[in-house]
């Protein structure tokens, strides 16, 4: 299903949904967790560098709910990168199928059937206003909803039963805001303005390792399909923009610093979806290097992005996915941002490197538009992102100069 229709769904029919459902009795129970070992249903619809992000909310939950039974609400397309992060148990992550409204619906339905089956005690509703999330928050029969909420700022309307509101802050990083979610299951009945901080170890994020047949795997696959790749380094470059491809640094920056990359001596590896195999054939065609490879759909499953990040001495990167996987690894990074800003998305760890040109009418992608930008398309705040400093960015990470070219 298109994402603009998805918007229209939410607006239109979400919007009549949540006023029906207002109305209805017992919305605003609000008796919180009674019970040492509790069932605590996540709901996270999201992209999923956002499931890496909620790191954090997920390890504060084990800790402060030690008996809790979390589930977790995805989109089925998000489900293989939950698996992969660990976060809860596979037969407690629940999906819906967003590819059409039928198959939303019958998995809707499915959903809720097995939450009120399971007798959910609390809904951690992490979408930015999203109202799908908010009626899955108060259909699933859980007695305690917590959820973002505008209070006096301007707002998108959701309905009224979130009954533990958490002040959306936009200047906040949403990891953190991810655990003021949590933290606010603990108020009581007291307004949910969450005052107090928690430890800033609970945002350093735990590398994923694959094992050592993983890697070999790997290894021998690059080695028969890429010959190239024998006795050189490699650096990934993500060009894609993903749902939003507002997000994306021109593929003529792109192409330039392969180039240069591979004057250093680099192979430069074009990574994404089989369906950015366009993309990685305009960067090639540029390229005119047996050096540059386009590895797009090359790996199987995102255990297999994970190793081959592993593998890598370098990742360049529009905000997406890629760039939150690579902090789960010891791979430097260089990530892209304009439309939207690091300090409320950026990766989590000290890995990153984050280029953000801050200009007036950026970030242009919010929770109050449901990410849908005013802009033109002509991304200015990626575009003012020079080619010159990126490079020299790459090449301190990499650690060589870059002035003399490496002679292979």
């Amino acid at each position: 299903m298109e994402i603009e229709l998805q918007r229209k769904i939410d607006r239109i029919v979400g919007k009549t949904i949540c006023r029906l459902l207002s109305l209805l009795p017992g919305k605003k129970d609000n008796a919180g967790i009674t019970t040492s070992s509790p069932k605590i249903l996540v709901i996270l619809l999201s992209e999923m560098g956002s499931l890496v992000l909620a790191h954090p909310m997920f390890t504060f939950l084990k800790n402060n709910h030690p008996g809790a039974e979390i589930f977790v609400l995805v989109f089925e397309k998000n489900r293989e990168c939950l698996e992969t992060l660990k976060l809860v148990p596979e037969r407690n992550i629940l999906t819906v199928n967003g590819d059409s409204l039928t198959a939303m619906l019958k998995d809707s339905l499915r959903f809720i059937f097995r939450m009120r089956k399971e007798k959910i005690d609390a809904v951690i509703d992490c979408e930015l206003f999203s109202r799908i999330s908010s009626i899955y928050a108060f259909l699933s029969g859980a007695g305690l909803r917590v959820g973002f909420h505008p209070h006096t700022q301007e707002g998108l309307y959701r309905g009224d039963f979130i009954n533990r509101p958490v002040l959306y802050n936009p200047y906040r990083h949403i990891s953190r805001q991810f655990v003021a979610l949590a933290q606010s299951m603990e108020n009581g009945n007291g307004f949910p303005l969450v005052k107090r901080n928690v430890g800033e170890e609970l945002f350093c994020i735990p590398t994923l390792n694959p094992n050592a047949d993983q890697q070999e795997d790997l290894k021998i696959r690059l080695k028969t399909d890429f010959p190239e790749t024998i006795g050189k380094d490699l650096v990934l470059l993500y060009p894609g923009g993903g749902l939003l491809p507002i997000r994306a640094w021109p593929f003529n920056n792109y192409s330039r610093i392969a180039t240069d990359l591979i004057e250093k001596g680099y192979v430069v590896g074009i990574i994404g979806m089989k369906e950015d195999a366009p993309l990685a054939e305009v960067i090639l065609s540029k390229c005119k290097s047996k050096y540059c490879i386009d590895l797009t759909g090359y790996t199987r499953n995102i255990m297999e992005l994970i190793t081959l990040l592993h593998s890598a001495s370098l990742l360049i990167t529009n905000d997406g996915g890629p760039g939150h996987f690579a902090s789960l690894t010891p791979i430097p990074s260089i990530i892209f941002f304009g439309p939207e800003t690091p300090d409320l998305y950026g990766p989590l760890g000290e890995k990153a490197v984050c280029f953000y040109e801050s200009l007036p009418c950026s970030p242009c992608l919010t929770a109050y538009n449901h990410r849908k930008s005013p802009c033109d398309g002509n991304n200015v705040c990626l575009k003012a992102i020079g080619p010159e400093e990126v490079f020299e960015k790459a090449c301190e990470l990499l650690k060589i100069d870059t002035i003399s070219p490496i002679i292979s």
